[in-house]
C-alpha cells in the first residue's frame, strides 16, 4: 500500500482482534506502530513478535477511558517513534450486562461501555490530532489520517446491547464530524462498522457448526468475518491508496447490511 512505509500509527486495541490484525499488516508494510492495549502481556508479546520481523514498534499499557494515560501513550509515541502520522480506533468492549433489554440495564454498563467505546476513541482523536496536523503533507496533499472502528450495530442496530448500539452509532457521527472539521487541514477521517467476526469478544461463541449456519443465514456470503480482513481496510484507508476517501462510514459485514 502506497504511503505507509515510515509512517507512525497508533492504534489502540492493538494487542487482539481487529487491532492486533491491523498492527500486524502495518508493521509489514514498513509503518512504526504503536501498541496500546490494557492487557500489558500480549501488547508486550506482540511487540516482541514483530520486532524479529525488523517492525519499530512500541507497546503501551492503557486505559482507553483516562485521559492521562491517553496523553502519556500519544506524547510517547511522538517522542519516540518520532511523530503520529495516522490513528486506529479499535479498542472495545460488550459488557456482559448490557445484554438485556434497556430498562434493566444498569446505569454503570451504560456509562463503563461508552467509556471504553466511545470516550477512549473521542480522547485519542482529540490528543493525536496536534501531531496529525503537523505531520507532513503526502503526494496528494493530505496529513494524516484516523480510522475509527464501530460496528454494525451502529448502522441498524442488533436489538440488544444498549450501550453498545449507543456507543458505536456516537463512534460513527464522531467520525464524520472530524472529517468535516479538519478536512479543510488535510486530516481524513473515516468508519470502518464490522460485522460478525471471530474476534477474542465473540469468545468463541460461533465454534458450533449449528450456531454457524443459524447466525450467518442473514449474511449474504454466508460466512463471519475474521480480524484480517477488517484490519486489512483499515490500513487502506490509512495509507494514501485512499488518499480521496473521507468522512465515509463503510460497513465491512459480508454483505449484512444489504438486505
Amino acid at each position: 500500500m502506497n504511503g505507509l512505509s515510515g509512517r507512525v500509527v497508533i492504534v489502540t486495541g492493538g494487542a487482539s482482534g481487529i487491532g492486533r490484525a491491523a498492527a500486524e499488516r502495518l508493521a509489514g508494510e514498513g509503518a512504526a506502530v504503536a501498541i496500546v492495549d490494557r492487557n500489558e502481556a500480549l501488547a508486550h508479546e506482540l511487540a516482541g513478535a514483530l520486532r524479529s520481523r525488523g517492525a519499530r514498534v512500541l507497546a503501551l499499557p492503557t486505559d482507553v477511558s483516562r485521559e492521562d494515560d491517553v496523553q502519556r501513550a500519544v506524547a510517547r509515541t511522538a517522542s519516540e517513534l518520532g511523530g503520529v502520522h495516522g490513528l486506529v480506533t479499535s479498542a472495545g468492549i460488550f459488557d456482559p450486562g448490557d445484554m438485556r433489554l434497556l430498562a434493566d440495564v444498569e446505569l454503570a454498563t451504560f456509562n463503563h461501555t461508552l467509556s471504553i467505546n466511545l470516550t477512549g476513541t473521542f480522547l485519542f482523536v482529540k490528543h493525536s490530532l496536534p501531531h496529525l496536523l503537523a505531520a507532513p503533507v503526502g503526494a496528494a496533499g493530505t496529513r494524516g489520517a484516523i480510522v475509527t472502528v464501530a460496528s454494525t450495530a451502529g448502522l441498524r442496530g442488533h436489538g440488544f446491547g444498549s450501550g453498545y448500539t449507543a456507543s458505536k452509532g456516537g463512534v460513527i457521527a464522531l467520525t464524520r464530524l472530524v472529517a468535516y472539521q479538519y478536512g479543510e487541514q488535510g486530516i481524513r477521517a473515516n468508519c470502518l462498522c464490522p460485522g460478525l467476526t471471530a474476534t477474542p469478544m465473540t469468545g468463541g461463541a460461533y465454534d458450533d457448526p449449528a450456531r454457524m449456519k443459524q447466525v450467518t443465514r442473514g449474511i449474504a456470503l454466508r460466512r463471519i468475518g475474521q480480524p484480517d480482513e477488517v484490519g486489512n481496510l483499515a490500513c487502506y484507508l490509512l495509507s494514501e491508496d485512499a488518499s480521496y476517501v473521507n468522512g465515509q462510514v463503510i460497513a465491512a459485514d459480508g454483505g449484512a447490511t444489504v438486505a
